[in-house]
């Protein structure tokens, strides 16, 4: 029987020996336990490594690395319907939004993911601040950065496409696409109503890449899985709508015909290199219930 290599202050301790990923690690630790139960250990929000806490089922554990798992749970986790901390460190947080919650909003008194993390920031006592990275629309779930200082946003602001090398999105759209993959690319401008408007051509918007992968196909729809080149607003809601295949339940570049009872996009996938120590950081998500065609 593996046992923790120590017991102390309410935590259980382990000390990494091996290279490993963290959910398997948990398993042959806690004396073989159940993946479903240690699943629900890390999704309660009580295991850090080396100090940062983390969700992430296949975060990689090193030799001399540190796990620690809280035996009275997580009294300083964020408990909330709307965001789910996937990582933490001194630097950055990763969370996963839920649809329907802005990112962040200038009007005081509109519920945002940043006024959430201020608010835990707060809670947990640390002179800090939750400063958006990259957002999501209020409809689309998944990913996103936030930093805990101006000056780490500022370097991903500053060099964008060389620390998040891979975002990736997922969506359920009407139709059944005929091409397994391909590249849409447009200008996009918004209008005086503020809706998104293509062109193939020059319109003085930005320019716009969205590569796309057909995962499924069934009974008209299709499941795409969408790799941005630029980060435009809309860009891959209004790049589907171009060739003919809308996200479901979208009211504004399809045809709000909404079978989910969502918007079908998701943020599932977000790469970067650590602007502090250089780690190379991946993380992943489930595709959300109705996206399984």
């Amino acid at each position: 029987m593996n046992n923790p290599s120590e017991k102390k202050y309410g935590k259980l301790v382990f000390r990494v020996s091996e290279n490993d990923e963290l959910l398997p690690f948990l398993m042959k630790k806690m004396s073989g336990i159940s993946r479903t139960k240690a699943k629900g250990i890390l999704a309660s929000g009580v295991v850090t490594v080396d100090g940062q806490s983390t969700t992430q089922h296949n975060f990689p554990v090193r030799p001399g690395m540190t796990v620690t798992m809280e035996r009275n749970g997580g009294g300083n986790m964020l408990k909330n319907r709307w965001v789910r901390i996937v990582y933490e460190d001194k630097y950055l947080l990763v969370v996963e939004k839920r649809n329907g919650i802005l990112s962040n909003s200038i009007h005081p008194g509109d519920e945002t993911v940043q006024k959430i993390l201020n608010r835990y920031l707060e809670n947990k006592h640390l002179r800090c601040h939750a400063h958006t990275i990259h957002r999501l629309d209020r409809d689309t779930s998944g990913l996103m950065l936030f930093a805990k200082s101006k000056e780490i946003a500022l370097k991903f602001e500053d060099d964008w496409k060389g620390t998040v090398y891979d975002r990736r999105y997922v969506a359920l759209v009407h139709g059944e696409m005929r091409k397994s993959d391909g590249t849409i690319s447009s200008w996009l401008k918004d209008d005086e109503h503020f809706l998104t408007y293509s062109s193939k051509t020059d319109n003085g918007g930005k320019f716009a890449v969205t590569r796309y992968k057909v995962l499924k196909v069934c009974e008209g729809y299709s499941l795409v899985e969408l790799r941005l080149e630029t980060g435009r607003k809309n860009q891959i809601r209004v790049h589907l709508q171009d060739i003919g295949y809308p996200v479901v339940g979208d009211p504004k570049y399809g045809d709000g015909d909404n079978s989910i009872g969502r918007l079908g996009l998701h943020a599932y996938k977000l790469c970067f290199t650590h602007p502090v120590n250089g780690n190379d950081m991946k993380f992943e998500t489930p595709f959300p219930k109705g996206f399984d065609i």
